[in-house]
């Protein structure tokens, strides 16, 4: 067993976990957060894509021990109790999604990229999704409302 202290969305844990478990198990199974959905186990699919320490990482590669000590996001920590979170809405306004699997994990990874790069092109979104698999939308949508929030965002800043 290992002994695991971090904070998840905002949430201080601190307990003990099997040193094999995942941190997208333990997210989904012991803190319930089951908005980290889990694809493929193999880190190729990005539904799990969670930001850890402030970096998107894929948890389903990642031990649960190995975020010890960190501030952990995962997708029910993007909006609150009355809303969507902008990049959410945007993925709704823009109809970036169908039958929504990878969705968490494409609001994550879109996240990190307006933290890392607030004013993306079309194709640095698509290169920063390279990860990110969806079968539904041929991630048109999915550019588009990325672009949207990053243009949001800065008509917003510039006033």
């Amino acid at each position: 067993m290992e002994t695991v202290n971090l904070i998840v969305n905002g949430s201080a844990f601190s307990g003990e976990v099997e040193g094999r478990k995942l941190l997208s198990d333990f997210l989904r199974e012991d803190l319930r957060c089951t908005g980290t959905h889990v694809g493929c186990d193999t880190g190729q699919c990005g539904a799990c894509v969670v930001h850890v320490g402030g970096k998107a990482v894929k948890s389903c590669s990642m031990f649960a021990w190995e975020a010890d000590g960190m501030e952990v996001a995962t997708i029910e920590g993007m909006a609150d109790e009355e809303s969507l979170g902008d990049i959410q809405q945007a993925f709704q306004d823009s109809h970036a999604l169908q039958c929504g699997f990878c969705t968490p994990g494409m609001v994550m990874s879109a996240a990190a990229l307006l933290d890392e790069n607030p004013n993306p092109t079309d194709a640095e979104i698509r290169d920063y999704l390279e990860g990110n698999l969806c079968r539904c939308t041929g991630y048109h949508n999915i550019v588009k409302a990325i672009r949207s929030v990053a243009e949001r965002r800065a008509s917003a800043g510039a006033a």
